[in-house]
């Protein structure tokens, strides 16, 4: 590898953006920025909540506060670059910029990924067993899911970028995308990108289907175990358990299915850059917003420690 990157006269990349229209510049930084804020505030604010509030030391709140701390660090690996190309004008990214970008998003991505997938087969125990539910959904458990998760997310981001940055890039610098996306920047080498590309393809394909399929099978499980349920009460508390994470799932493939899974011929470089800002942007923006509106837990212990800290003032 190291061989092959002193043979490429390319030594950084120039992001093209969103637009280039300079009267867009200015109203697309403060959308970013205020989507940005709202970002790191529900998400540092969920982490807060879930850290100081015993109430909510339960397996699905330590998922949860993981959850926020994986959509700030990959919406961050993105964010920040893309303002700072809306304000200052400065699309330039150097080579090893451009790879680290490309790895710390790939890896926070694909933990989100084994996280949801986690988040299914935890709401899978307490919905269809929920005598065992503490037996099951151990402290060991939780960790070594957790860990497995950021594992898996580490050596597969590695790979992908280490695949990518081995090849020769002595063509075009010029990245048609706002951040260095793997394919964007997979177009831009000279050398033979089949093999590399069959490996992009095989670990990407391999993330999203086994975590796709540990969430379907759980969800099986959960609608099968609601549907034989004889009480209103067990069923509204079965469907409000899995609201939520079945809204952040929906969303999260539902957008990476519309970007990858589309046929070739329909493929707008444009519209591929509108959904790439929903699942790099707003998507970790959401599942805040999601979590503490359709989590009762989450409304009741923030409106309590609002009310404890006002008593105190």
């Amino acid at each position: 590898m190291t061989g092959k990157n002193h043979m490429t006269e390319v030594t950084q990349f120039i992001l093209l953006g969103l637009t280039n229209d300079p009267g867009l510049q200015l109203p697309l930084f403060v959308t970013f920025l205020l989507i940005y804020t709202i970002n790191l505030v529900g998400n540092l604010g969920m982490i807060l909540l879930i850290v100081l509030d015993s109430h909510l030391y339960t397996p699905m709140y330590f998922f949860l506060g993981n959850l926020s701390l994986v959509d700030i660090c990959y919406s961050s690996a993105v964010t920040p670059t893309v303002m700072a190309g809306l304000l200052l004008g400065d699309k330039v990214i150097s080579y090893n910029a451009c790879a680290a970008q490309m790895f710390f998003f790939g890896t926070f991505a694909i933990v989100e990924n084994y996280l949801l997938a986690s988040m299914a087969y935890d709401r899978y125990a307490a919905v269809c067993k929920p005598l065992h539910y503490t037996t099951t959904m151990t402290t060991g458990v939780c960790s070594h899911l957790i860990i497995g998760c950021y594992v898996c997310g580490f050596l597969s981001a590695s790979i992908i970028t280490g695949n990518t940055f081995s090849l020769i890039f002595c063509k075009s610098n010029v990245v048609h995308h706002f951040f260095c996306d793997v394919l964007a920047v997979m177009v831009l080498s000279c050398s033979e990108k089949h093999i590399s590309e069959l490996v992009l393809f095989y670990i990407v394909s391999f993330c999203i289907f086994f975590s796709l399929l540990i969430i379907l099978v759980s969800y099986m499980f959960i609608f099968i175990t609601i549907l034989n349920m004889h009480s209103a009460a067990g069923h509204r508390k079965a469907i409000s358990t899995c609201a939520s994470h079945f809204t952040a799932v929906s969303i999260f493939y539902g957008t990476l299915i519309f970007v990858y899974i589309q046929p070739s011929s329909s493929h707008s470089v444009d519209t591929d850059k509108i959904a790439s800002v929903f699942y790099t942007m707003v998507i970790p923006m959401l599942n805040p917003v999601i979590y503490s509106l359709r989590n009762k837990e989450v409304k009741i212990e923030f409106l309590r420690d609002w009310v404890e800290k006002s008593i105190e003032i």
